[in-house]
């Protein structure tokens, strides 16, 4: 219910004109970092610790707890469920993986695609925000429900 409450809450808060959407700290960091320190930082820091520091962050805990006890209570066979939380740790850790990538791809061209893929969220980070946190509300109190009155 917090979630919920929390997401209208933002979505009140959003910025009326997109433009004057503003980055997270985290991702303005990201300008100061070379496309070496990038690459170490998305393959030396090792996908534990970058789903560690992912679920910290509170549109991504929900979803990592969410994914963790649906594998783990679906009465799989161990390699299934290994297999199932490779192929979550690999789409958690896409949008960290994909900068890198399309640097090495591109080269000095990607500076034009990466801007691109930066701006865009800077500008509708609040509504993104406030509608995640409201769907992801939802889906918990709904599920909550449903236990309560089965």
């Amino acid at each position: 219910m917090l979630l919920v409450l929390f997401g209208a809450r933002q979505w009140h808060r959003r910025p009326k004109d997109p433009s004057q959407g503003r980055l997270p700290k985290w991702m303005a960091a990201m300008d100061r970092l070379t496309p070496v320190k990038v690459f170490g930082l998305g393959l030396g820091l090792g996908l534990g610790l970058a789903l560690a520091l992912a679920a910290l962050n509170a549109k991504n805990a929900p979803l990592t707890i969410a994914a963790a006890a649906s594998i783990g209570s679906a009465g799989l066979p161990v390699g299934q469920e290994i297999t199932s939380l490779t192929i979550f740790v690999l789409i958690a850790t896409l949008g960290l993986l994909a900068p890198p990538g399309v640097y090495m791809v591109e080269g000095e061209r990607a500076k034009t695609t990466l801007g691109d893929w930066k701006d865009r969220p800077a500008q509708h980070n609040v509504a993104v925000m406030a509608v995640l946190f409201f769907v992801i509300g939802l889906k918990l109190l709904g599920d909550g429900i449903g236990i309560l009155t089965s």
